[in-house]
């Protein structure tokens, strides 16, 4: 397959993934809404791209990685479960995706 078409690709899987994700939220079905975002549908389709293109240690070093970024993760999804009932959305995301930049950098110094 020609390189700019897999790229394209990859695009449309992951579009597909956040449009189901949106709309089943939408519908008032957020237990479905997480579990397609959470399914392991995207990282899955990046391990086998990585495995297909890479091979074995690029996948293992990815697979690694998101080990490492879950705790990051979890202060994200953490508050905005407690901040959004007392802030609002949008303060709540600011401050979530902040702390999550946070949890990142953090993990990247511990790492090294």
């Amino acid at each position: 397959m020609h390189e700019g078409l897999k790229y394209i690709a990859y695009f449309f899987i992951g579009g597909l993934l956040v449009s189901v994700s949106t709309y089943l939220g939408s519908h008032g079905k957020g237990f479905l809404a997480a579990l397609a975002s959470t399914l392991p549908v995207i990282s899955g389709v990046t391990f086998i791209l990585i495995y297909i293109n890479a091979g074995d240690s690029p996948t293992v070093s990815f697979a690694k990685n998101l080990i490492w970024l879950s705790p990051p993760w979890f202060v994200y999804v953490g508050t905005m479960i407690a901040v959004v009932p007392k802030l609002g959305f949008w303060p709540a995301y600011a401050l979530a995706i902040g702390l999550y930049i946070a949890g990142v950098g953090l993990t990247r110094l511990i790492m090294q």
